[in-house]
Formats: C-alpha cells, structure tokens, sequence
C-alpha cells in the first residue's frame, strides 16, 4: 500500500467517529486504531501478525464493558473440553468434497485417530485426526473458513 493511500486512510479516521480500521490487501495488511492520543497505524505484511496494543478505555466506559467481559467468560466456561487445534494455516473443511457427508456432527463420538475434518493448505487436503476420544461437543469453524495454526477446530469432551 502506498503512503499516500495510507495518509488518507488515516485523515479519514482522525476526522470520522470510527475507532478502528482494518484493511487487508494482496501485499499485507493495515490496520488503524484512534486512541486518546491520537491515531496510530501499523502496517503488517501479508501472513506476519504482530501483536497490537489496546487502547486503554476512559473510566466511564469501564462499567459497561464488563457485560462483554463476563459474557466471553461464559464462552470459555461453556467450551470446557478438549480442544483440536489447528496445525498449520489453511481452510477449514468438514467434509472431504462439498457434497459429502461431514466427517463429524455435533453429539458424535470420536475415537482416537478418526478424522475430524480437513485443511487446505497450498492445494494440498491435510486430513486433521482426532488426538483424544469423546463426544463432539462444538465445532468451532464454518465450512471455508481461514483458520490459524493453534486456532481451536472443534471441542471433544
């Protein structure tokens, strides 16, 4: 992206009620976040993530982010299980061709070694076994989607 498209991207900001924008593009990613000193941009190459910083919220606003807080608490509380995680960059499939019966159901029980679903990475189909027996108890990914190395897949209890 060129600093002149940057540059306006982040007048724009400054001068809107928007607090954050995140734009991806062939060459990587932008994204800009307005905080009480100001703007700040950080531009991040295609497939590097760089941890960004939060900006701090005003006292007033602290009462009602709680809500969210306490509500990403539940997730977590009702996730409890056993998580297969992802192990490489990819697209997340459930079955092994768009018309096919997905490998797992919610409620279904898993063995050791049974697979779970497939990743896409690099037109190769990587089939993701199960690493632990149970019950299906969440799938975490919509048919498609991008998934991250480590992102949880699919909750077994």
């Amino acid at each position: 992206m060129d600093l002149r498209k940057l540059k306006t991207l982040i007048d724009l900001v400054s001068d809107s009620n928007v607090q954050e924008l995140e734009i991806t593009e062939a060459e990587g990613k932008v994204r800009i976040v307005k905080g009480g000193s100001g703007v700040q941009a950080t531009m991040v190459p295609q497939n590097v993530y760089a941890a960004m910083p939060v900006p701090t919220a005003p006292m007033a606003a602290a009462p009602a982010a709680a809500p969210a807080l306490s509500e990403a608490a539940s997730n977590v509380v009702a996730l409890a299980g056993h998580s297969i995680k992802s192990p490489m960059v990819g697209s997340f499939y459930r079955a092994s061709s768009p018309g096919a019966k997905p490998f797992v159901e919610v409620g279904d029980t898993v063995a050791v070694g049974d697979t779970v679903c497939i990743i896409e990475a690099m037109k190769i189909l990587n089939e993701i076994e199960a690493d632990k027996a149970g019950v299906v108890k969440k799938i975490m990914c919509e048919n498609g989607q991008a998934v991250e190395y480590g992102q949880a897949l699919i909750v077994i209890e």
